[in-house]
This record gives structure tokens, sequence and C-alpha cells, in this order.
């Protein structure tokens, strides 16, 4: 087999373990083990359909940093929630964060992460899917979800745990590849939250890079100020 012939059948096998994890229907159990199996290879196999949704979250919270949070980039805190290997944490650091934290289902994954010596903590076993119990509200200036809301993984309803956990006037930035987008609930969700003032979107870049094979959009939304409770006038 030629040196081309080699690269193709790499790419054709890293685009079918993609595929196949999108297979998965957000169990907790299958994407675990699934993961674990992938760890090893999850950097060259994402790197050979030419995934770019790191670096373009990552440059998304430096705007938003720049424009809108006035404490200096070392000083704010991020969540990289379903932060897999560490590609955007490493990003993050690059261009001057330094307060990361990472979660993902993949205890495996997670280890990868730790190894990159970007982080102040990581945390494996934690299931987007479900309440993020051992975090806090409001704990985060950003809240960074990448690779994560897309089909097999973190349903819509996902959102407002991120949401959760991040401070008012905060941020979360998420990334939907198109096929997820379009085949489930996220705007709706979208929706709902923005009616109940959970959070407001502020920016989307549609039809951004992502993989080789397909776009995505990419989601700024703010955490707006919780409303008081109105004050009895006195007579």
């Amino acid at each position: 087999m030629n040196t081309l012939d080699q690269q193709s059948a790499l790419k054709q096998a890293a685009r079918k373990r993609i595929k196949d994890s999108h297979a998965l229907d957000s169990d907790a159990g299958r994407l675990s083990h699934f993961y674990r199996g992938w760890a090893s290879s999850y950097e060259l196999d994402v790197g050979c359909d030419g995934y770019c949704g790191p670096m373009i979250v990552a440059e998304l919270a430096g705007a938003v940093q720049t424009a809108y949070l006035a404490r200096q980039r070392s000083a704010i805190a991020i969540l990289d929630a379903g932060c897999g290997t560490g590609l955007v944490g490493v990003e993050l650091e690059r261009l001057g964060f330094r307060l990361i934290d990472g979660i993902d289902l993949s205890e495996e994954m997670a280890e990868q992460a730790r190894q990159t010596g970007v982080y102040r903590q990581v945390q494996g076993d934690v299931d987007l899917n479900g309440p993020l119990s051992g975090y806090s509200s409001a704990s985060y200036d950003i809240t960074i979800c990448c690779g994560v809301l897309t089909l097999g993984h973190v349903r819509p309803a996902g959102l407002r745990e991120l949401a959760r956990v991040t401070r008012p006037n905060g941020f979360v930035i998420a990334s939907t590849r198109k096929s997820y987008a379009e085949t489930t609930s996220f705007e709706d969700e979208v929706r709902r939250l923005q009616d109940e003032r959970v959070l407001v979107p502020a920016q989307r870049l549609a039809d951004g890079r992502y993989t080789a094979e397909e776009d995505a959009h990419y989601w700024v939304f703010q955490v707006p100020e919780k409303a008081s409770a109105p004050t009895e006038e006195r007579p």
C-alpha cells in the first residue's frame, strides 16, 4: 500500500469511528465504553478529519473576554464541559487563559486532558445529560462546550446546566454540528431558556468551519442577571 492509499485508509477509518460515535443515543454507558477504546487515537482521528472547532470556540472566548469582561484573561474562570483530550484547553491556554477546569464523561479522555498540563483540574465520569451536582451555581465566567452537542451525545436540555454553573453576565459558548441543530430540538430549547431568562443568545456564527465533512453553528449565550423579587410597597 503506498503512502496516499495509507492516508486514505486512515481518513476512512477515522470518519467511521466518528460516525459510529453519533449512533450511541446519548447513553452514558455506551458512550463511556466507546471513548474508553477511542481515547488513544482520538486526536489523530479528528485531526485527519480537519477538526477546527476547538480553535474557533477558544477564539470566541478571547473575543468575549476582550469585549465584555474587564478582568485579565489569566483571572477568568472557565469550565471546559466535555473537554475530551484537552484540545480546547490547549487553545485557551495559548490565548492567555489560565483558570481552566475540565469535565468529561470518559475517564480515559479526561486523563489525556490532565496530561496537557493546562487545566487546574479535570474530572472524569461526569454526564452532561444529567445534573452537574458537584458544581455550584454561578461558578464560572465562561463555560465552553465544543464537540459535545452533537448527535448521539449530549441532548439540548444539557444547555440548562451549563447556564446554571455560569455566573450572571457570564457566557456560554457552544458548537453544534449542522446535522445536530437540524435534527434535534436545540433551537426550541434555546427559545425556551431565553423565555425563562436562563440565557440570552448574544451571537451566532452560522455555517462555520468544523470538520472536512460538515460545518457547524457556533453560539455565544449570555447568562442574564436574575431579576430581584419586587419589594412590597408600604402604605
